[in-house]
């Protein structure tokens, strides 16, 4: 780091992670992105992330290692064996967080329980991610985040009328979960800092997507309300979804304040109709003013639909690609996409204007890391083996 440089904001936070595949790895690698020191530690065979998904040419380790294990140490223990275990101890005897993801009890049966993990180092935050929580009926069953989309109400929602449920396909159980967990492990910091008290975070797949649900929770207690598949809509914002313009290009189209619903009904020369004046009246004429917003949209080209809708100031956005999304100016100005390493990656996640995060390399060859931190912790070196 360069004296121009500002100061990371967690730079002095050391994170030890045994987390493999995405949500875990993901905690650990917004806390990366903004300083903390993270050392993945691996098993001999390594994580699967590494051989998930595209392999670039010439490349060992899979773009979504490189993403989601970027600006972390990473070192091989075999836990199994009194050197790793003995390695591992001596690791997070002065630590700051540990984020791990194994079934529930498998942390224990490995004699590195939280209450053992405390008398050695009080101030540690554990950061615990599985696919339903430590206990409860479901802790002990395979969690992966199709089956908490599909526990969550997530998957049920997905798809049209009609139709079969659907899966979302990108792993968004995984990230959402991998914010929670960097979130509540700061809140956790916070608390150790203030106390010298640390703690264990129960974090879990199911439980994450269960709270981006919105109200239907409460909609059903109060009302035994069961929201339908709707494709792109939803019950309370109407017109909201995807149309096809007529030189095919595909448009989003939201209205999820009256201002704004007003003015795409005036727009569409529909003002003043009482069936829409109001979230609730929409709502029950939605077949109606879709068709109107379909048909609108059907008899004009991309270009058209774009300036009337900017002319009014209402929400609207052409359907992207990653090609498009390569080529938009907006994304260019943002910075959105960087570069480390030789690998085009998302940049970090928000903008601060004291402690920025930023990008010092892509996740690392296997074992990379492990002879420079066994000898700083003054162990032998060992030789990690992959198989």
């Amino acid at each position: 780091m360069t004296n121009t440089e500002p100061k990371a904001a967690l730079e002095g936070i050391r994170v030890v992670e045994l987390a493999t595949v995405v949500a875990g790895p993901g905690a650990g690698r917004y806390l990366a992105d903004f300083g903390a020191e993270v050392i993945k530690v691996e098993a001999p065979g390594g994580d699967p992330t590494r051989r998930m998904g595209w392999v670039g040419p010439n490349e060992t380790d899979s773009y979504f290692w490189k993403l989601v294990n970027r600006n972390k140490q990473v070192i091989s223990l075999d836990l199994k064996s009194p050197d790793g275990k003995a390695a591992l101890w001596a690791l997070l005897e002065d630590a700051d967080v540990l984020i791990e993801n194994m079934r529930p009890g498998k942390l224990e049966a490995l004699g590195f329980g939280p209450d053992e993990l405390l008398k050695v180092n009080a101030k540690l935050v554990v950061l615990r991610i599985s696919g339903f929580g430590q206990d409860g009926p479901y802790a002990l069953h395979p969690g992966f985040a199709t089956i908490a989309e599909a526990l969550s109400g997530f998957s049920g929602l997905l798809g049209e009328a009609g139709g079969p449920p659907l899966l979302p396909p990108i792993a968004v159980t995984d990230e959402v979960t991998a914010l929670v967990g960097a979130f509540t492990t700061m809140v956790a910091l916070f608390h150790a800092q203030r106390t010298g008290e640390g703690q264990t975070i129960d974090v879990n797949l199911l439980t994450s997507m269960f709270q981006i649900m919105g109200p239907l929770p409460s909609a059903y207690a109060h009302m035994g309300y069961l929201q339908p598949r709707l494709g792109s809509g939803i019950p309370y914002t109407v017109p909201r979804g995807t149309y096809q313009c007529a030189d095919g290009v595909w448009i989003a189209i939201s209205s999820s304040s009256d201002s704004v619903a007003n003015r795409v009904l005036d727009l569409l020369g529909l003002a003043g109709d009482p069936r829409y004046s109001t979230f609730q009246a929409r709502s029950m004429n939605r077949e109606a003013l879709e068709r109107a917003v379909t048909e609108w949209v059907a008899a004009r080209s991309s270009d058209d639909v774009m300036r009337e809708f900017r002319r009014v100031d209402a929400a609207i956005a052409k359907v992207l690609d990653m090609k498009d999304i390569f080529a938009d100016p907006h994304y260019k100005a943002r910075h959105m996409i960087a570069e480390v390493g030789g690998i085009t990656m998302q940049n970090v996640v928000a903008d601060l204007s004291k402690t920025p995060g930023r990008l010092r390399h892509p996740g690392r060859p296997f074992g990379a890391d492990t002879k420079a931190v066994l000898e700083r912790l003054g162990l032998g070196t060992g030789k990690p083996v992959r198989k």
